[in-house]
């Protein structure tokens, strides 16, 4: 059975203000047939700087009861900041939110806190350094610290193989993996994130390449579409792209059962048929 979900910060969008609350996007949610979501709460609470210092175990305990309250588990709180960056100053505030959303997951009864690699600039843009031996081994680095206090909170810490970050595929997720040595440390599979103009048209070995190696380290699974722009690739609502999912979702129903796997990329206009068209799909395969 495929758990779906969907990132919160893509629900209501296009509602008023008020249907945009936690407790709004939580309702909504659930009502269109999922169980789980993406959370980012800096994408939905306005008004509240999530800074480390922010991050209760209260602001977990709330987290806990909405989602309660709506049946709906919290498959991953995300924190995106750059471990990379090399601003010190900048990098210890980065560090204390995870730290922060590391204690909020905890008290919230979330198994797990999200987050990409970054790239070796204060912009945080891919650059000639992102995939260079260098920047791997600075994010190493630092991220060890994040996953020692993840270690100590009991929370999985999840890394996301993204194209153009420092660890953009397989093989460098592997060499993260194996340095840090934690089995707090876990990868979220997202397809089209390890895609590129470059390797588009070769999509299937690419993905087929990541599932084999990382089979053993997936904890749970984005799932979107892409279409090609004019110099780079768009991501779009699962059904709406290019994506052949078959090979995916007979992956997951083999190797992966139960996992959780949260939509992106959705609007009210589509998100209930790309739900649909991928429990369908995973029922066929």
């Amino acid at each position: 059975m495929l758990q779906i979900g969907i990132r919160l910060h893509d629900v209501n969008t296009h509602c008023a203000p008020e249907m945009q609350s936690l407790e709004a996007r939580a309702k909504t949610a659930r009502e269109q047939g999922f169980c789980c979501v993406h959370l980012a709460p800096q994408k939905i609470i306005k008004g509240v700087a999530f800074e480390g210092a922010a991050f209760t175990e209260g602001m977990g305990h709330y987290f806990r009861r909405v989602f309660a309250e709506n049946k709906l588990d919290v498959a991953v709180l995300g924190c995106y900041m750059n471990l990379a960056t090399p601003d010190q100053e900048k990098l210890e505030i980065f560090k204390q939110r995870y730290y922060g959303s590391i204690r909020v997951a905890a008290a919230a009864g979330i198994g797990m806190v999200g987050t990409e690699t970054g790239a070796p600039n204060t912009e945080y843009k891919f650059d000639g350094n992102t995939h260079s031996e260098e920047a791997l081994q600075i994010f190493i680095r630092n991220l060890a610290d994040v996953v020692s206090c993840a270690e100590k909170y009991g929370v999985t810490l999840a890394i996301e193989p993204v194209w153009k970050h420092i660890v953009y595929d397989e093989k460098r997720a592997l060499q993260v993996i194996r340095s840090i040595q934690s089995p707090n440390l876990r990868i979220i599979l997202d397809p089209v994130n390890l895609l590129a103009p470059e390797n588009a048209d070769q999509r299937e070995r690419v993905i087929g390449n990541a599932m084999d190696a990382l089979c053993d380290h997936i904890a749970m699974v984005h799932i979107k579409d892409f279409v090609r722009g004019e110099k780079d690739l768009v991501s779009v609502a699962a059904g709406t792209g290019e994506m052949d999912y078959r090979a995916i979702l007979r992956f997951l129903k083999a190797k992966k059962p139960y996992i959780q796997a949260t939509l992106e990329n959705t609007d009210h206009t589509n998100v209930v048929a790309a739900r649909e068209l991928i429990e369908k799909m995973y029922q066929e395969v």
